[in-house]
């Protein structure tokens, strides 16, 4: 199938991008940028030109295709207002490809956190929270599943607070760049919170599933580490950078903060049994044996 990908050139997005070029689909790709261009057609994609604030360029993306995988994000967490500006842009750009799929039973394959919940890991069949910080975010998924009942096969994949590849990437790839910055690697609290993981590349080949089989309505949680203790991510960091491991304030990590002190282990055990979905890359804590002293942020 032709399908219509927004964030294509991220490190999750040239991921699935390359995992359904393989597989024998063909992909066009939105692109904010002529370097995002470049990118997208040197993978051997088609690209469109425009950014998640312009809705008629996505409605025609959603139009010719015969699915949609939206994965892009502002990613400005410099400020609350920022943060809730980039999830509204994306509420509204998510509403008008899911509006332009209506009646089509085509895919629409959106993402997500996976959610917290209070003495265990999270599974597939909870709610995602719609309160907090990224609230609107659940918010819109929520309505992108809904349009299961007018005719839209969709679904979320739920990503852990790590998406990694090479050592980059999400949230430990934050605490990295923090480390960097600071000349501390730090963790709120007393560390024992726990985030989940995944390798990007494990991650695409479950968009690919989803996309291709998974039913109206469903949620899916791309989960290979069930939950790492944020201090053992730290002390990985600290050690390949040459740096102290210790406790920071929670206001270090500005809006996020209190995502980032959470204890929010996830599981995967449906979705590997339902979608036949094996991670067989490395995990995080080995992944991020791959992080390079001496050089600037890397996520």
């Amino acid at each position: 199938m032709q399908v219509f990908i927004t964030g294509g050139t991220g490190l999750i997005g040239s991921a699935v991008v390359r995992e359904l070029l393989d597989n024998g689909h063909t992909v066009l790709g939105l692109a904010r940028s002529g370097a995002s261009e470049a990118t997208l057609k040197a993978a051997g994609a088609d690209a469109v030109r425009g950014g998640l604030a312009d809705l008629d360029v996505l409605r025609a993306g959603a139009a010719k295709s015969d699915g949609v995988i939206h994965l892009a994000f502002s990613n400005d967490f410099s400020s609350p207002e920022a943060l809730a500006a980039g999830i509204a842009e994306e509420s509204a750009a998510l509403a008008a490809m899911g509006e332009e799929l209506v009646g089509s039973n085509r895919p629409l394959v959106t993402v997500s956190g996976t959610p917290w919940i209070p003495g265990r890991a999270s599974t597939e069949a909870d709610p995602l929270p719609t309160e907090g910080p990224v609230g609107g975010r659940g918010r819109s998924v929520m309505a992108a599943l809904a349009l299961a009942e007018r005719g839209v096969r969709s679904a979320a994949v739920r990503m852990p607070r790590t998406v990694h590849n090479q050592g980059d990437g999400g949230f430990a790839g934050l605490l990295t760049q923090i480390a960097r910055q600071t000349g501390v690697s730090g963790y709120p609290g007393d560390g024992m919170q726990r985030w989940p993981a995944v390798h990007a590349l494990d991650a695409a080949v479950l968009f690919r599933l989803v996309l291709e089989n998974a039913p109206a309505g469903t949620a899916w949680h791309a989960v290979d580490d069930e939950g790492d203790a944020v201090r053992d991510i730290a002390a990985v960091i600290g050690r390949r950078l040459g740096l102290p491991v210790q406790s920071v304030p929670e206001e270090t990590y500005g809006p996020l903060g209190p995502i980032f002190a959470a204890d929010q282990p996830s599981s995967s055990a449906h979705t590997r049994q339902a979608l036949n979905w094996q991670p067989r890359h490395p995990s995080l804590l080995e992944d991020l044996e791959n992080v390079q002293p001496g050089l600037g942020p890397v996520w």
